[in-house]
């Protein structure tokens, strides 16, 4: 039997990202939804879309201080 060989590649160097502000786009994303369905309000048996939106919003502000803090390694 032959036996594949592969080479050997060393791994890649991380890539250098502004993870608060991708957080901060999507939460605010989540906002400017949530305004929109609190001035067009949904057909009551969709006012789950509201609550989604408020933890989406929620989840932003924790990923936010989550990706703020500074690490320890």
């Amino acid at each position: 039997m032959d036996v594949v060989t592969q080479q050997w590649h060393p791994d890649p160097e991380p890539i250098e990202t502004n993870d608060t502000a991708a957080v901060g786009i999507g939460t605010g994303l989540w906002a400017i939804a949530l305004v929109a369905l609190l001035i067009f309000r949904p057909a009551p048996e969709n006012t789950w879309w509201i609550w989604t939106c408020l933890t989406g919003v929620g989840f932003g502000l924790l990923g936010m201080w989550i990706v703020s803090r500074p690490r320890r390694s």
